[in-house]
C-alpha cells in the first residue's frame, strides 16, 4: 500500500472512531488512459470531506454526491462505472476516453481496518476478501504475489509492501534513498556492520541488519520483488552483497561508483563465481542520470532508475 493509500486508511479509521457514516470506493477496473490505478482507495465523509482519489479528481464531486444521497442508505457494496460512453468520459474529464470501474462499500468494518492498519504498521501483507452480497471480509495473509481480483462474488485486494528495497549502508543518502523507497510503497532494509552507523537509524518504518551483507541476504532470501542498493562505497562490503544479489532473482541490482569504479568492480567480480551474464546485470553507477550532485537528489535518480526498470521501461544511456 503506497503512502497516499495508507493515509485514506487512516483517515477512514479516524472518522469511522468519531461517529462519522463513511464509504469506501476502490478501484476495481480501468480502461484507456485512466488517472489513478486498480486498488487505489478513496474515503468519503457523509459530510463530503475526502481522503484519496480514484481518477485525480475527474469523477469525485459526482460520486460524493451519489455517496450522500444513495450509498451511504445501503448496507452492501455497490459497482459503479464511469466513462462507458466517450460522452460521459468527456463529462467527467476522463482522458482518452478513460473508465473507470469502482466498488464502494457503505459500511466499512472499523475492526477490519484497525487490523489492516496493525499488519501494515508491523511490515506484514494482508489479503482482504470482500464479499459482495454481505459488504463482509476476511483477512488472511498474503504475500508479494498476490493480484488484484474483483468478480461479481467478491474482490480481492492485498495491503502492504509488496516490493522491497535492500539497502547496503547506513550513511545518509541511503538514509535519503530509503525514505523515497518508503514513500513509492516498498518495504525497506538497510544492512550495515559498521557500529559507527548503528545508532543513526533507529527508526521503526525500516528493519535494520548489523550482519555481514552476503549473510543477511541469504538470511531474508531475494525474491524477483526485491531490489538490492549498495551504496557504503566501501568495496568489501559492497562487493560482498553484490555477489549474492548478482545471483538471486532480484529485479534491480545497482551499486554506488563512478563509471571507472564501476567497470573495475564488474572485473573484481568476475574473479569470483558470477557469469559475465550476471555481472551485467550491476546497474552503474547507481541512478538514471540527471545531474544530481546532492545526496536527496541522487536518492531521487536512483528511485527513478528503480522504478523505471520495475516497469519495463526503457532506462536512457548514462553520460
Amino acid at each position: 500500500m503506497n503512502s497516499t493509500d495508507l493515509s485514506v486508511l487512516k483517515a477512514a479509521v479516524h472518522w469511522l472512531k468519531e461517529g462519522h457514516p463513511v464509504a469506501i470506493a476502490t478501484v476495481v477496473q480501468t480502461w484507456g488512459s485512466a488517472p489513478r490505478p486498480v486498488g487505489s482507495w478513496l474515503a468519503i465523509r457523509q459530510d463530503g470531506q475526502v481522503a484519496g482519489s480514484v481518477s485525480g479528481g475527474c469523477v469525485e464531486d459526482d460520486l460524493i454526491r451519489r455517496v450522500q444521497t444513495e450509498i451511504l442508505t445501503r448496507s452492501t457494496p455497490e459497482l459503479v462505472v464511469y466513462g462507458v460512453s466517450q460522452q460521459e468520459a468527456a463529462r467527467f474529464g476522463l482522458p482518452c476516453g478513460g473508465t473507470l470501474r469502482l466498488l464502494v462499500e457503505p459500511k466499512p468494518e472499523l475492526a477490519v481496518l484497525e487490523k489492516i492498519l496493525e499488519l501494515i504498521s508491523s511490515h506484514q501483507i494482508t489479503l482482504r476478501t470482500v464479499d459482495l452480497s454481505t459488504g463482509k471480509s476476511t483477512l488472511t495473509v498474503g504475500s508479494r504475489h498476490d493480484e488484484f481480483m474483483c468478480t461479481e462474488k467478491e474482490m480481492r485486494t492485498s495491503y502492504g509492501p509488496r516490493w522491497r528495497m535492500v539497502i547496503i549502508g547506513a550513511g545518509q543518502l541511503s538514509l535519503y534513498t530509503a525514505d523515497f523507497a518508503l514513500a513509492s510503497d516498498f518495504e525497506v532494509i538497510v544492512i550495515d556492520p559498521r557500529e559507527e552507523y548503528a545508532e543513526g537509524i533507529d527508526r521503526s518504518d525500516i528493519s535494520f541488519y548489523t550482519g555481514m551483507p552476503d549473510d543477511v541476504l541469504l538470511e531474508i532470501g531475494v525474491d524477483a520483488h526485491t531490489a538490492v542498493v549498495a551504496l557504503t562505497h566501501d568495496p568489501k562490503l559492497d562487493d560482498m552483497a553484490l555477489m549474492e544479489a548478482l545471483k538471486s532473482p532480484a529485479f534491480y541490482v545497482g551499486a554506488l561508483g563512478s563509471r571507472n569504479n564501476t567497470q573495475k568492480r564488474k572485473e573484481r567480480l568476475l574473479e569470483f563465481d558470477l557469469s559475465q551474464e550476471q555481472v551485467n546485470r550491476l546497474h552503474g553507477p547507481v541512478g538514471i542520470y540527471i545531474g544530481a550532485l546532492t545526496p536527496p537528489e541522487i536518492a531521487v535518480s536512483i528511485l527513478a532508475e528503480v522504478i523505471a526498470v520495475k516497469y519495463g521501461v526503457h532506462i536512457p544511456k548514462k553520460q
